[in-house]
């Protein structure tokens, strides 16, 4: 019993110092702790507290009690949670939950999560903050709710407003959110911290999937963290590589995955603990911080000219790796903390993801020393907001990254960066079509490559011509290009090149998963690759169309509502098979509104109506396909 009211007492300290926004133990320690109190006592009611308790005259009510999740560390444990489910995933943002009540059309209620019953009335702050519309065009009152955030580049930019006011300088971008909507003054600051959105609760609302919760808060001009559909255990595996990368290299913080049930009836049916949902999971990465100090700060330029600071510090071990190099980020970072030689600082590393730098626990004496020029090129560097770029596009650093990703994405195996970098300097490769112009004779220049090697990384190279469009894609290290967005641009029917190399900003836009930001993104990159494209193609590279097939629903765009008696994914996919485009919502550009319901009170329903477009039924749809 001792060890138990010790348990209590150590949580109860421990969420409220959090719940502050000054932390003393990091989330795998506070997380040992709740299991060892679960197993002593599985009922014990401080496992049920959520957050901390708000205090004075700005209390209020949730009119849902805002739940707490349940989590894992472990990957058997979550593939057992996703069962036969179909299952969707976002990124578990580490930040402060929010409910936002709109009425009649416009923001009339913000407030924290609070200890899940009551929260914090904080709407003079809301109005301050991105991604929050105080009016919207729907007029019934609804409640959406999210994480409230601190994004690297807003924090240098707040830090130094904050100093400029005499303000203490923020110590750290995740308890920064916190310390904001606790001010009584200086509100304004706000502006600096945004919103993503992740539920809406409405009475009498009906939808489905929580794919279409997400299209539905995209509508209402709210901007969700992206939501992927998982249909095989290996896209679960995908997402989580991906996450782990984010964790290091993301402009905002994350400390996992929320994986949830697609098919809200099955939220219906599971209901929820006093705790948390069941139709809810988030998986986290075991994580292990220690201190060590900075022995020196190098720079290393990326593809895109960025330079990124790597701090060289004494080696520590850390989940089970020495750890000698760790990422500071950029130059922001770097100015923000004041980083250089001496410092002792405090890295973490969760599960196999690059280690990271958290804060600074002892600064010593002195000023940090930027680089003046490239140490690649020796260019002149350009302060870009919280990077340092050059803009030298024959930078050999540059160069060489770009050609070591595509040959990375393309499959060229045994062209390794050490050969690659003996390529640059003897000038036999200087851009990615030259791999392709490469003779075996060349090859055969190169220090320790004898016949039989040659032949090997010839036979590699003309191998890798054979590839499929997408892969082909991913591999040009388009912006915001990533592998699964260059499947759905394909998918979505531009496959071939020639459709490629003739997308439109606003035919990326109509394909899912596309905002108008990262529809221009990809465009634009795209475009400053048309040339090399075209050449690669005169080289060689040939690809045959991805099989679609011809059929009434070919190039038609179809959004899809309601409940189905089949996975969506399945009736997605026979839409894709036979040429039709998945839309997320409904246009005057949409061709077919697929949906069984017959009463028509779906939103999406209306506004087909309205604009005089078709609707279709389920069994229609396979019926129009087998025909």
């Amino acid at each position: 019993m001792s060890r138990i009211k010790e348990l209590e007492n150590q949580i109860k300290y421990h969420k409220a110092k959090y719940y502050q926004g000054h932390p003393e133990i990091s989330d795998l320690e506070y997380d040992k702790l709740e299991e060892e109190l679960k197993k002593l006592d599985p009922k014990n009611q401080v496992l049920d507290i959520i957050g901390s308790s708000p205090k004075g005259s700005r209390k209020v009510p949730h009119d849902t009690k805002m739940l707490s999740l349940n989590k894992t560390y472990k990957f058997e444990d979550l593939m057992n949670w996703v069962g036969e489910y179909e299952v969707v995933s976002t990124y578990k943002i580490d930040g402060v939950s929010c409910s936002l009540i709109f009425e009649d059309g416009s923001l009339i209620l913000a407030k924290t999560r609070g200890d899940g019953s009551v929260g914090e009335n904080i709407t003079d702050k809301a109005i301050w903050m991105k991604n929050i519309p105080t009016s919207v065009t729907r007029k019934t009152r609804f409640e959406v709710r999210g994480e409230i955030y601190c994004e690297e580049s807003d924090f240098f930019h707040l830090s130094e407003e904050m100093e400029g006011l005499g303000l203490d300088r923020p110590t750290s971008q995740r308890n920064i959110v916190a310390g904001l909507i606790g001010r009584k003054e200086n509100i304004e600051l706000c502006r600096y911290i945004q919103f993503s959105a992740f539920d809406i609760i409405e009475e009498g609302f009906k939808l489905t999937t929580e794919m279409e919760k997400i299209k539905t808060l995209q509508t209402l001009e709210f901007y969700p963290e992206e939501m992927i559909l998982h249909k095989k255990e290996e896209d679960i595996i995908q997402r989580l590589k991906e996450a782990q990368l984010f964790m290091s290299e993301g402009e905002y913080q994350i400390d996992g995955l929320v994986f949830s049930y697609n098919n809200l009836s099955l939220h219906e049916e599971l209901g929820s603990t006093s705790h948390h949902p069941r139709f809810k999971l988030a998986f986290k990465f075991q994580g292990e911080a220690k201190n060590t100090e900075i022995k020196e700060i190098v720079w290393q330029v990326s593809r895109n000219g960025i330079l990124t600071p790597i701090a060289e510090v004494k080696p520590v071990e850390l989940s089970g790796a020495k750890i000698s190099r760790v990422t500071l980020h950029n130059f922001g970072m770097v100015k923000q903390y004041n980083l250089k030689k001496g410092d002792v600082i405090q890295i973490i590393r969760s599960g196999e993801v690059i280690p990271k730098f958290m804060e600074v626990i002892t600064s010593k004496s002195g000023k940090i020393d930027f680089p003046d020029s490239c140490p690649s090129c020796g260019n002149s560097l350009r302060e870009d907001d919280i990077r340092l770029r050059c803009d030298n596009d024959n930078c050999p650093a540059q160069i060489k990254e770009s050609i070591l990703n595509f040959i990375q994405k393309i499959g060229i195996d045994d062209l390794s960066s050490k050969r690659l970098d003996e390529l640059i300097r003897v000038n036999l490769v200087k851009e990615i079509p030259d791999l392709y112009k490469l003779t075996r004779n060349d090859l055969m220049t190169l220090d320790k490559v004898k016949d039989k090697l040659a032949d090997k990384l010839i036979k590699g190279i003309v191998g890798s011509k054979e590839v499929d469009l997408i892969t082909f894609l991913a591999a040009l290290g388009i912006q915001g290009g990533a592998y699964n967005k260059c499947e759905k641009v394909v998918l979505a029917g531009h496959n071939s090149l020639e459709k490629i190399m003739k997308l439109t900003v606003e035919a990326l836009m109509d394909i899912e998963g596309f905002a108008e930001k990262s529809a221009n993104e990809f465009y634009n990159s795209l475009s400053l690759k048309k040339k090399m494209i075209n050449e690669l193609e005169e080289l060689g590279f040939a690809f045959n169309s991805v099989e679609i097939k011809d059929s009434p629903i070919s190039k038609k765009k179809i959004c899809i509502t309601g409940t189905l008696s089949r996975k969506r994914s399945d009736i997605e996919k026979a839409i894709r098979e036979n040429g039709g485009i998945i839309v997320g919502s409904v246009s005057k550009n949409t061709d077919l509104l697929l949906t069984n319901e017959t009463d028509g009170s779906s939103s999406k329903f209306k506004k087909a109506t309205t604009l005089g477009i078709a609707t279709i039924t389920e069994e229609s749809l396979y019926k129009l396909i087998e025909e």
